[in-house]
């Protein structure tokens, strides 16, 4: 009598973690490559040439000095409102706009320009502002240790690539724009650019940052198509800016709409940056913490995050335009008009449309980039037991 006997058959076993890895890698290069080259190509096309306009802030001849408030002089005549100060060691008298008289003191350090002939009061020196150099060196530095201290080689990393999106801006950015460049496509290369430096700098080239970048990249493109459509059918044409005059008397080709479209899709850039970031890692940690949970899981569980990184970053973008403009906001609450009309008006209506495309676009960018992650983290991380192994069959 044969007796009933059990064997093992293997049936052909799925892709290995390695290799499902690589592929993810493989796609995310596919992707991320072409956009890549798409941005140098992009920046050779459209880097500034020629000479840059220049701003002449001061007369022909003019100097500027710092010096030391000595005294305010509280017998003024009328109309010439002066204080004394210290300069290069000699004293010398400088004439002061009415609405700062009152705020400067003894030992106060201030900026003057020699004009070179004498004005009201028989000075030719004239206050020009604060010297704010050491407060602000100060604080620099201060925020560079401390972001050293806690974040380690990743925050010096993050200082790096901050330092680097900065020279970005200054190089190319702005003398596109002075030099009348199309706007969208400076504001994309600028901000792919630098989001390609800072990510992979900050958090390394990993499946988690790419996936961060794809997500970023989705929220920039549709930033810029929102700010695009948003500038021209509310007729934002940027001219209501108090220093729109002034640029346009010193560099004639510059075209304030394009600065204005491009100022939309930058001003979101580093929230877009930190909640893309952060809710690829929920989705990796979620993923770690419950490796049994699916693709659908996986997003659910994401998205409840998400909302709150909405919610807590819409704040946040709403509340820094309001302490960027708060002279303005205050002259809105005095405003006898309905506060439909002054929302409006044009500069009102700038920073209103900046404030809702960010919010849009950081808004799509949450659930693309959770969406993506969960692709991943499951592809990237399935078992080889899930998909067909090993299986027992009777043998007589």
């Amino acid at each position: 009598m044969l007796g009933a006997m059990s064997g093992h058959v293997h049936g052909p076993v799925g892709p290995t973690p390695d290799r499902l890895r690589r592929r993810a890698r493989a796609i995310f290069t596919a992707i991320l490559v072409p956009v890549l080259l798409a941005t140098v190509l992009g920046a050779v096309l459209l880097w500034p040439h020629g000479e840059q306009p220049t701003l002449q802030t001061s007369a022909p001849g003019a100097t500027f000095h710092t010096g030391t408030v000595v005294a305010v002089d509280p017998d003024a005549a009328d109309q010439v409102h002066q204080l004394r100060a210290r300069i290069s060691g000699a004293p010398v008298w400088v004439n002061v706009p009415p609405e700062y008289l009152g705020e400067l003191e003894a030992g106060d350090r201030i900026q003057v320009v020699d004009t070179g002939d004498a004005g009201p009061g028989g000075t030719p020196y004239v206050f020009v502002d604060y010297v704010r150099g050491p407060p602000l060196a100060i604080l620099a530095l201060g925020f560079v240790v401390l972001v050293v201290a806690v974040a380690r080689w990743r925050g010096l990393a993050a200082l790096v690539g901050l330092a680097a999106s900065l020279g970005m801006i200054g190089a190319f950015t702005l003398p596109a724009l002075l030099q009348g460049k199309p706007a969208v496509p400076v504001a994309l290369v600028t901000a792919v650019a630098i989001m390609f430096v800072v990510l992979y700098l900050a958090h390394g080239f990993t499946l988690r940052t790419s996936t961060a970048l794809v997500g970023t990249l989705a929220g920039l493109a549709a930033t810029a198509l929102i700010a695009a459509w948003a500038s021209g059918a509310a007729q934002l044409t940027g001219l209501s800016d108090e220093y729109a005059l002034d640029l346009m008397s010193a560099a004639p080709d510059v075209r304030l709409r394009a600065v204005l479209l491009c100022g939309m899709v930058l001003a979101g850039l580093g929230v877009l940056n930190d909640v893309t970031i952060t809710q690829a890692s929920a989705v990796w940690e979620l993923g770690a913490a419950s490796p049994d949970a699916s693709r659908r899981q996986l997003f659910s569980r994401g998205m409840r995050i998400g909302r709150d990184h909405i919610a807590s970053t819409v704040y946040t973008i709403v509340f820094a335009y309001v302490g960027a403009t708060l002279p303005l906001v205050l002259l809105v609450s005095i405003s006898d008009r309905a506060i439909l009309d002054t929302l409006q008006n044009g500069e009102l209506a700038e920073e209103v449309a900046r404030t809702l495309v960010g919010s849009i676009g950081l808004v799509l960018a949450i659930p693309l980039t959770t969406a993506i992650a969960a692709l991943v983290v499951r592809s990237a991380s399935a078992p080889a037991e899930n998909a067909r192994a090993e299986v027992a069959v009777p043998v007589a």
